[in-house]
């Protein structure tokens, strides 16, 4: 239950439902207890009017009485129908309370946890699969709503009723109710040792339940390799595999929450045998009367659900608690990078970086070591390197997506860590090397990159156009019937590798950032439409700082400064002439590059 505390939160913020639904589920417990009194007293007015109508029968009494005796019962009748529909009607108020409130703080919880994703850094998302972050904000919530939800509603209503039906009973006959509710300390012992069974056997289900969702989203992902290598019968048998793991946890689990109702069953119905027996003993020594056997029947039965309901709730907390510790979690993980400062920074693009080093916390690989150059407001910067040389770090170390282990990243003097990073990244645009396109239409995934909320859709529009324009993608656009409202599906799959590319680059530069970090992003571009693109970027970042990460020689030697960089570290700087003139690293590079056209050729 220490898990469930997180829960009291959302509790307290609707506490007028809950206390109104508490109010009702007592209402409503009076009302399903009080036919059984009116059952007791029916049955021994029947008893004693029989015995009175035979003393009196054949006169005119007995013809009276009979008459009085039939509209009493009628008044009775019609009081138990009373009775049943007001419990009717505040179990419906009890329902529209209760499960409503379990509804809203579901609510909440879902928005709370997004949110927390949210905020949560990359290095988080690195270390967790997508399919265990949907598998917590989807099943894991619906698991913990049925907590907050049908089991409180019902752990009420077992707890009133329990308390009314004992009060009841012991008002009546204390001495009886003692040997009626014998069995129930057995109950508790068992539902004792079925509970610690069934929080074991919740958590695991939970957790394969993570597994068969992460291996069902990187399927649907990589749709594209599993055909192309004809995967699909082992991909199918990979899922099975996952799927017979949890069909037998659910079923250990099942196996195991089953023992409640056999359990319950047998001793409820021995409470009811020991009502019968007992009682008869009581009615013959003249202790109780025959209408006091058939309500205490009654109250063991009414006592059936709430006994019974203590399995099915007990089952459903246990569910909610591994849930709830799972979404926990993560709900406690505070992000490593954080904005210190809500104080406005305006970015002016100058760019230093101090002995930096760099070492990925989930792997432990250096990717950077002592790495330090500047760079002026409306300069341009290239990175080059072979693979694994730690390029696309330095992008992401610019934008902050992680702090650096040793050194220190200054912008226009300010320690990056320092400053606020939400005006920071607002003013910068990045553009990944791994191009990802939203599942909407292509204007939609272009103003993305807008930092306003796109309200004036005529400037809005004029934006996207002109920035479809510099990415060199706007006579494709044109080409498609639906032109800038073409649907371009998950992850943007109708298009080709270079038009993704090149729409990502539309969604920078509509923004007009400050500061433009381009990480390889034109490399399924060919070299014609590369040069245009440059170009234009040339243009549209004069007096801005630019940051290109890239792998062809051809995209970056206009740059002012270019970084090679070796195994993370600084190898060769200096502009395209000095560095062809050292004839090292970079001019080994060109030379290749040349040759591999000129082949091409």
């Amino acid at each position: 239950m220490k898990s469930l505390k997180y829960l009291n939160f959302y509790l307290l913020r609707y506490k007028t439902r809950l206390l109104l639904g508490t109010l009702f589920v007592t209402i409503s417990n009076l009302f399903a207890i009080y036919p059984a009194e009116i059952l007791r007293k029916g049955i021994d007015m029947v008893q004693q009017g029989i015995e009175v109508y035979f003393i009196m029968q054949g006169t005119a009494a007995a013809d009276e009485l009979k008459t009085q005796f039939f509209y009493v019962l009628l008044g009775l009748g019609a009081i138990v129908i009373a009775a049943a529909l007001l419990k009717g009607l505040f179990m419906f108020f009890m329902r529209q309370t209760i499960i409503v409130m379990s509804r809203l703080i579901e609510y909440d919880l879902k928005n709370d946890i997004y949110k927390q994703y949210q905020k949560l850094d990359l290095a988080f998302y690195k270390r967790n699969k997508t399919g265990d972050l949907m598998a917590r904000i989807g099943e894991d919530v619906s698991q913990v709503r049925m907590y907050v939800g049908p089991a409180i509603m019902y752990a009420i209503s077992t707890v009133t009723l329990f308390i009314l039906v004992l009060v009841k009973m012991l008002s009546v006959q204390p001495v009886f109710t003692v040997y009626v509710l014998t069995p129930l300390p057995l109950l508790a012992v068992a539902i004792y040792y079925v509970n610690s069974r069934v929080i074991k056997k919740s958590e695991r289900v939970q957790q394969q339940l993570g597994v068969i969702s992460s291996r069902v989203q990187e399927s649907f992902s990589g749709v594209r390799v599993v055909k192309a290598y004809n995967r699909e019968a082992f991909q199918e048998e990979q899922f099975a595999a996952d799927a017979e793991a949890y069909k037998q946890r659910n079923t250990e689990l099942v196996q195991i929450s089953a023992l409640f109702a056999p359990m319950i069953t047998l001793l409820v119905g021995l409470s009811t045998i020991i009502t019968v027996i007992i009682g008869v003993y009581q009615v013959r020594a003249g202790e109780i009367s025959a209408g006091t056997i058939a309500e205490f029947i009654l109250y063991v039965n009414m006592l059936t659900w709430p006994v019974a309901s203590i399995g099915w709730v007990t089952s459903i907390v246990q569910r909610a608690a591994a849930s709830q510790q799972r979404i926990n979690e993560f709900m406690n993980q505070q992000p490593e990078v954080v904005n210190p400062t809500t104080e406005p920074f305006n970015l002016k693009g100058n760019l230093t970086f101090d002995r930096v080093s760099f070492t990925y916390p989930e792997s432990g690989i250096e990717a950077l070591h002592d790495v330090s150059f500047s760079i002026d407001s409306g300069k341009s910067l290239a990175i080059v390197g072979r693979t694994g040389s730690g390029k696309s770090t330095l992008a992401a170390l610019i934008t902050r997506q992680y702090d650096p282990t040793r050194g220190e990243i200054q912008i226009d003097g300010n320690d990056l860590r320092e400053i606020n990073l939400s005006d920071y990244r607002s003013q910068l645009a990045y553009v990944p090397q791994e191009v990802f396109l939203f599942s909407e239409t292509i204007a939609e995934n272009i103003a993305f990159g807008l930092n306003s909320d796109g309200s004036e859709q005529a400037e809005t529009s004029k934006l996207i156009r002109e920035s479809a324009d510099d990415a060199a993608i706007l006579e494709s656009i044109e080409d498609f019937p639906e032109q800038f409202e073409t649907r371009i599906g998950e992850r943007g799959v109708t298009l080709s590798g270079g038009q993704k590319q090149r729409i990502s680059l539309a969604r920078a530069l509509v923004r007009n950032p400050k500061l433009l970090i381009l990480d390889d992003c034109l490399s399924a571009v060919d070299t014609a439409t590369e040069e245009r693109v440059l170009q234009r970027l040339r243009v549209k970042m004069k007096e801005r700082t630019s940051v290109i990460v890239a792998h062809r020689i051809s995209t970056i030697k206009h740059c002012d400064t270019i970084i090679v960089l070796e195994h993370g570290r600084i190898a060769e700087q200096g502009n395209h002439e000095q560095l062809l003139a050292l004839d090292g690293i970079y001019a080994g590079m060109h030379r290749k590059q040349l040759l591999d056209e000129a082949n091409v050729i």
